[in-house]
């Protein structure tokens, strides 16, 4: 098993600096749908309590949203949302795997974020040089 994990941190523009590196890792979640692991490029958040998800990727993970998702409320910097939250999901990190609570949210224009709960509290992590590394404890 592999002691540690890096990924490249992916340059985006900013129109306040020009360019930004925006903390990037390429996880795996199961789909029910297709059977089978699923690549997804998502936002290392440390700030993110869970790990969230832009609505479209339930269908496609084979998740019906109103029987296997619990339904609530919270406030974020975009203000207040309804989130769809399944509270154990399969992820793969490298070849590392977690269960996972995943949220939906009820729109698509959000990236998927990476989160704390049984996910990125469960890693060391280190943020050098545009490169984000995932360690065990």
């Amino acid at each position: 098993m592999a002691r540690s994990i890096t990924f490249a941190a992916e340059r985006q523009s900013s129109p306040l600096f020009g360019s930004v590196y925006r903390p990037m890792a390429l996880v795996g979640l199961w789909s029910q749908k297709l059977s089978r692991w699923v690549r997804v490029a998502m936002l290392v958040d440390t700030g993110a309590d869970y790990t969230l998800l832009p609505h479209l990727y339930a269908s496609y993970l084979g998740i019906v949203l109103n029987r296997q998702a619990h339904v609530f409320e919270t406030m974020g910097i975009g203000g207040r949302e309804s989130v769809y939250l399944v509270r154990h999901w399969p992820m793969q990190l490298g070849s590392w795997k977690r269960d996972i609570p995943i949220g939906f949210l009820s729109r698509d224009d959000v990236p998927p974020l990476l989160g704390r709960q049984a996910c990125l509290e469960t890693f060391r992590l280190t943020f050098v040089r545009h490169r984000t590394t995932f360690a065990l404890r």
